[in-house]
């Protein structure tokens, strides 16, 4: 396997966490990290515990990004209507990838290369450590519900159950 650490994406994060003061180090897993599961097995924590980075697109095209706990979905019917839109629209890995600079699997909540609506999962808030992914599948970062409201402004809402 490639040096994770040296991947441009997760270089990218490493310096946005640093610049925000960030003080929890990216960490490399043996395993994938591509599913909420995945992550909370690999590091051996509960799966709500990982603060899954969901991107959608809103109707003017522009991207959505949900940061959500890994104990359960997101509601896409609460949310739209939560947010006074008609729906949430499923994007693809190329939209994905375009928007937010990072392949699916490794999407970070913060140092995205463009501008997002960002929500954040209300039920991170019931764990004292969170973990992200940091650019890759294979990249992950300890964080809290505080430091992820405060590094990406987004906005706390319930987002499934």
């Amino acid at each position: 396997m490639e040096n994770v650490l040296q991947n441009p994406s997760v270089q990218r994060v490493s310096a946005k966490l640093k610049e925000l003061g960030v003080k929890g180090e990216v960490h490399v897993l043996s395993d994938s990290a591509r599913t909420a599961q995945e992550a909370a097995d690999a590091l051996g924590i509960l799966v709500g515990q990982v603060a899954s980075s969901i991107v959608f697109k809103l109707d003017d095209d522009s991207p959505l990004l949900v940061i959500t706990s890994g104990r359960h979905r997101v509601d896409t019917k609460l949310v739209a209507e939560k947010l006074g839109v008609a729906k949430l629209h499923r994007v693809d890995a190329d939209y994905v990838k375009e928007k937010s600079g990072f392949s699916i699997g490794g999407v970070s909540p913060v140092g995205w290369i463009s501008p997002a609506t960002i929500l954040i999962d209300e039920a991170l808030n019931d764990y004292e450590v969170v973990w992200a992914a940091a650019g890759h599948p294979h990249s992950v970062y300890p964080t809290t519900f505080a430091e992820l409201l405060d590094c990406t402004g987004a906005k706390p809402m319930v987002v499934g159950d």
